[in-house]
């Protein structure tokens, strides 16, 4: 039966979209942590934040259901959804940061945050990472340097290497004056090639990257010399955002940083398609009287309940703070599976988006991507879900849904511990 599917889909979506594992798996039905194939198998989830307070949430479709089944308008309607909605958000950041946009997905929020930046700053140059993904849109594909795209890198981007401590022998003062030095120089190039500076775009987990261990003031730094030369700052929180790194409920503040605009995407909604864009009133009033902004789909009745009720999840469950206690016990357990297997690299990540770097030597020199398939492939033959990241793709991406539980990482762990015995 899968095989059929497959050949359907390659008939009418094309054999380019991706689709994990060497054999696909067919999912029917999903609650909680668990999502169950056409085979009626159950697999845990350890990988997917989409449904970040775990897939098919009770309160999420009652509440849907509810507001589908009694009003579903655009925003040039009052209605008080969207403005409770806005008020809840907005109360978990920051009070300079005031004003909030919706949209449908992280890629239009990331697109509409640089059309922003670019109208405040009347620069157009950009500063993203060297190995990173902010979203599919014909601006953002211009700016993609982590995945393959038929668009070339835009004349007016210059990518700069994320530090990490845990892939280099200088130490964290040289790797930081280094880094600054890339930065210093990037800004300049900006400058002399006439575009300005407009702009830093940056997730603060760098996941794409592989999770670098950053030397501590690498950011606060950036952001310094980006406001010295007149940029803005845009902290994507589709990753790292809604409590995903535990100690902070938004990733940028866990390393000190005050953007300009955060962004936020998937796991906003639940499954549901929410995006948004946060900032100042400030920034909003000068884009404002000179774009009449408007967006069908975004900020409807349904989906302010939907985004309403993720947030109160978060916070009746408890959901990041126990992603603080459950993340730190399993980042312990996998510093004892390294000491086993020498060929395992630096525990990295935080919260509940952690993984390790595999290579191919006991040495720990050169990154593995066929080992790092392999070990992902048995832990699907174990029933767990997890995929990797990185330049080499060589760090497993082990990023669960914020509803995993002590049995559950008991779970993964014992399937983990297989699976390293069969690679």
């Amino acid at each position: 039966m899968t095989a059929t599917l497959l050949e359907r889909r390659y008939k009418t979506l094309g054999p380019y979209s991706p689709l994990f594992y060497d054999e696909p798996l067919e999912f029917v039905a999903a609650h909680d942590v668990w999502l169950t194939d056409a085979r009626g198998e159950q697999y845990l989830d350890a990988y997917n934040n989409v449904p970040q307070v775990g897939h098919c949430h009770p309160r999420i479709i009652a509440a849907m259901a509810d507001q589908a089944g009694r009003l579903n308008i655009h925003t040039r309607y009052l209605n008080n959804h969207v403005v409770d909605y806005a008020e809840q958000l907005l109360g978990t950041f920051p009070p300079e940061l005031n004003r909030v946009l919706f949209t449908n997905s992280g890629s239009e929020a990331n697109d509409l945050a640089f059309r922003m930046v670019r109208q405040a700053t009347g620069a157009s140059g950009v500063l993203v990472s060297d190995f990173s993904y902010h979203g599919h849109t014909s601006y953002l594909a211009g700016l993609t340097t982590g995945l393959r795209t038929g668009e070339a890198l835009a004349a007016e981007v210059r990518p700069i290497r994320i530090p990490d401590m845990d892939r280099t022998t200088l130490s964290e003062a040289d790797l930081l004056a280094a880094s600054f030095a890339e930065v210093d120089a990037a800004i300049e190039s900006l400058d002399r090639a006439g575009y300005g500076l407009a702009g830093f775009l940056f997730d603060s987990l760098f996941s794409t990257e592989g999770l670098n261990t950053l030397p501590a003031g690498y950011i606060t730094g950036v952001i310094d010399r980006v406001h010295a030369a007149g940029g803005l700052v845009v902290a994507d929180e589709v990753q790292s955002g809604f409590g995903r790194t535990g100690t902070h409920f938004w990733g940028h503040q866990r390393i000190g940083a005050a953007p300009d605009f955060v962004t936020l995407g998937k796991p906003m909604g639940n499954g549901h398609p929410i995006g948004g864009v946060v900032t100042s009133s400030e920034m909003l009033d000068h884009f404002g009287p000179h774009n009449n902004y408007f967006n069908t789909f975004a900020g409807t009745p349904v989906s302010a309940v939907v985004g309403s009720t993720v947030l109160s999840i978060l916070q009746d469950e408890q959901l990041p703070q126990k992603a603080t206690i459950l993340g730190a016990s399993i980042k312990e357990s996998l510093e004892k599976l390294r000491a086993e297997y020498p060929f395992i690299g630096p525990i990295k990540g935080t919260g509940l988006f952690f993984g390790f770097e595999v290579f191919d030597d006991e040495a720990r020199q050169t990154p593995s991507a066929g080992r790092t398939k392999q070990l992902v492939e048995a832990m699907k033959r174990n029933h767990v879900l997890i995929s990797r990241i990185g330049r080499d793709d060589s760090v497993l991406k082990i990023r669960p849904p914020l509803a995993f539980r002590s049995e559950h990482a008991d779970r993964l762990l014992d399937a983990l511990k297989i699976s390293l015995k069969e690679v």
